[in-house]
């Protein structure tokens, strides 16, 4: 991990708390007694603490619900099992109970176990439970969900989700709702944006804002996240709360509450062709996936969080794992294992929730490095992210979630917990993200080091003390999985690239043309067939799709290797397709009509000049001279290099592919004109020593 540092953000002061503690004994506490126990009310669960008894094996919470006059009105019931791998602060234990209709009133008590020797119970707490948040006389904070109207009951169906997210869109001003897509059975799938004090207009401009993103349902018999987004989305769109509109005003927040429409409709995992969404991310197959994947492209979230159940009743409350694959960044992983170790383990331990790797407790094989998975799909694109698994099931340390409301809340108000410190921590750390994701592409597009199509990197346990814990499995990659000598491109060919395809709803698929173009990877067509060069941000997701090593690819690509490297004097005419790799090329490049210029890690000495060209891709490379390159057809991109010249780009109508100019030193001025689409770089802003005019005076 990258870093331990205490998280310094407050947990959330948009949640009504309120303090009980158990009134002091007039004696002496007897031997074994906890004491000290503590009852904190937040949004849909309670946090109990207390100091710990010498020699515990584990502790019991007991709730008993109580009347206005603290008169008991039920039975007292086990509701909780502490245990020393909870949590990684031991001399703190805490416990969120959250098994309750929220806006009731309890007595809690906790007693220790030596063994299986029941210690004295505590004296009891007694609180009235935070109500569902949102002012019932307050138009738009009184919206409620199905889920929360039939007290966990019912899960909120489609067409009330629907309601319930126009409504919301309506009332208030910093949400808008767009529709990302249709699923296999036509139905919407819509993503709340929201922004203070009202979202950006245009996805370019959501983009600049370094936004989040989280998707609630993938599978549909897994609602429990979904309740929770819902509930955010009311919380973000209606709080007067100075931590929102801080956190509204700093980014934008993307929510997709149902990604698996059709799934949740039928309460099935998969969607109504009985795909598994989450192994289709890198191959879009499905129109659902494919939506998705593009709002990624167009709307380009920094951080993001993926919400499951898991049906393992021994883990703990909140397994999370971050992207594992070992073509992902090394920043990216790093940053969101701290988004994970850092903080969502620190701040579990505070509020009581067990946070834990993803297959923790006998998980057994789950977590490994399927590209196609969204936590490894978002890391190989360059978001720091992670999956959050609700267990399922109450199992030991929940004992009374044999109520199914009980079990339902737990889950639901635990992701909103999640969600919430996910907020918190973007707002905290957005400069480390944005530097790790800065990192990541640089170092993509360089197109380094070796490629591995399968393979994920360790994930140790929970911290100690946690006796009994257990990571997920490691899945090193097989010797013949891994490409040392990474190629500069895969060359495909107007039957590979245009072709019908057979993968998808019936039987009919969309192009490897436009899946390319939903991930958003540059592509140059010269006269002999479709190059996609790795010198692109998304280096590590490429050849998982195109190479004849892929695992679950979309076609076997012809590798294409360097056709310069070294050192070349004198002057360079490109014609074809280029690619020079660690190459010195002392004298002007000119890139002819039609043709590309593929360089990495290269030096040019003298200009360089493209007209109509097919495509110019620089990345880590130096050009001592001007750049100008005018009237392309294709693809420009240029990322972490360094021009000891005037930049021109002017007049290149490149389709849908917008032109990237990114992280890069000019020495000189840069000028954009009558670009077509408009350069953009990626958040990664420029050094320019000189004047930056029209199109690229923000780049």
């Amino acid at each position: 991990m990258r870093r331990q540092r205490p998280t310094l953000i407050a947990v959330s002061t948009l949640i009504a708390i309120t303090l009980t503690t158990a009134p002091t004994p007039a004696n002496a506490a007897p031997p074994g007694q906890v004491t000290t126990l503590t009852a904190h009310q937040a949004d849909g669960y309670t946090t109990l603490a207390w100091q710990p008894v010498d020699g515990a094996t584990d502790y019991q919470i007991e709730r008993t619900p109580v009347d206005a006059d603290n008169t008991p009105t039920g039975t007292p019931t086990i509701v909780g099992i502490w245990r020393p791998n909870r949590q990684i602060n031991q001399q703190a234990p805490t416990f969120a109970d959250a098994g309750y209709n929220p806006g009731d009133t309890f007595q809690w008590r906790v007693r220790a176990r030596t063994g299986t020797t029941e210690q004295p119970y505590s004296d009891p707490v007694t609180a009235t439970t935070t109500a569902p948040w949102g002012n019932p006389d307050t138009p738009g904070q009184d919206l409620r969900t199905q889920w929360e109207t039939t007290h966990a009951a019912q899960y909120t169906s489609d067409t009330d989700e629907y309601a319930y997210t126009a409504a919301i869109d309506t009332l208030s001003d910093r949400v808008r709702v767009v529709e990302l897509g249709r699923t296999v059975q036509n139905r919407p799938i819509n993503m709340l944006v929201i922004g203070h004090p009202t979202p950006p207009a245009t996805p370019a401009a959501v983009a600049a804002t370094a936004p989040v993103a989280i998707n609630c349902n993938v599978h549909g018999n897994e609602p429990g996240d979904r309740e929770a987004c819902l509930i955010m989305a009311r919380q973000l769109a209606f709080s007067t709360d100075p931590r929102i509109t801080d956190l509204l005003r700093h980014t934008t927040v993307l929510i997709v509450p149902t990604i698996n429409g059709d799934g949740r409709a039928n309460n099935t995992r998969g969607n109504s062709t009985g795909q598994d969404l989450n192994r289709d991310y890198s191959l879009i197959r499905q129109p659902e996936t494919t939506a998705y994947i593009k709002m990624v492209r167009d709307y380009r979230p920094v951080a993001g969080y993926d919400g499951h159940e898991f049906g393992n009743s021994r883990a703990g409350d909140l397994p999370m794992l971050p992207p594992r694959h070992q073509n992902v960044a090394q920043p990216i992983f790093d940053q969101s294992q701290d988004m994970i170790e850092g903080h969502m383990y620190t701040k579990g331990a505070e509020a009581g929730w067990w946070a834990c790797p993803y297959g923790c407790e006998g998980g057994g094989n789950v977590g490994l490095s399927e590209e196609t998975i969204l936590r490894n799909t978002l890391g190989l694109k360059n978001v720091t992210n992670s999956l959050l698994e609700l267990r399922s099931s109450g199992g030991q340390t929940r004992p009374d979630e044999g109520n199914t409301a009980n079990n339902r809340r737990r889950k639901t108000y635990s992701a909103l917990w999640t969600f919430h410190q996910f907020l918190d921590y973007h707002r905290a750390d957005r400069a480390d993200i944005l530097q790790a994701r800065t990192e990541a592409i640089e170092s993509q597009a360089a197109n380094t080091g070796r490629l591995v199509f399968r393979g994920s990197r360790p994930i140790p346990a929970h911290p100690a003390p946690h006796p009994g814990d257990s990571p997920p499995p490691l899945d090193a990659p097989p010797a013949d999985l891994i490409l040392d000598n990474a190629p500069c491109a895969y060359k495909l060919t107007d039957a590979q690239y245009n072709g019908a395809r057979t993968d998808g709803p019936g039987g009919v698929g969309t192009t490897v043309a436009q899946r390319i173009a939903a991930h958003g990877w540059k592509v140059i067509k010269t006269g002999d067939g479709y190059y996609v060069p790795l010198n692109q941000p998304e280096r590590g997701l490429i050849p998982l799709l195109l190479d004849t090593k892929g695992v679950e690819k979309l076609t076997d690509g012809e590798r294409v290797y360097p056709t310069l490297t070294g050192r070349h004097n004198g002057p360079l005419v490109v014609s074809g397709f280029t690619c020079a790799a660690d190459a010195t090329i002392n004298g002007p490049v000119t890139v002819r009509a039609a043709a590309a210029l593929v360089a990495t890690g290269t030096t040019i000495s003298g200009p360089v000049n493209a007209t109509r060209a097919a495509g110019v891709l620089l990345a880590d490379t130096t050009v001592n001279g001007p750049l100008q390159i005018t009237n392309t057809t294709d693809a420009i991109s240029i990322i972490d290099a360094t021009i000891a010249g005037p930049v021109n780009l002017s007049g290149n109508t490149t389709g849908t592919d917008t032109p990237v100019l990114a992280g890069t030193t000019i020495r000189g001025p840069l000028n954009c004109t009558a670009n077509n689409p408009t350069p953009t770089n990626l958040g990664i802003a420029n050094t320019v020593h000189g004047p930056r005019t029209t199109q690229c005076a923000a780049l």
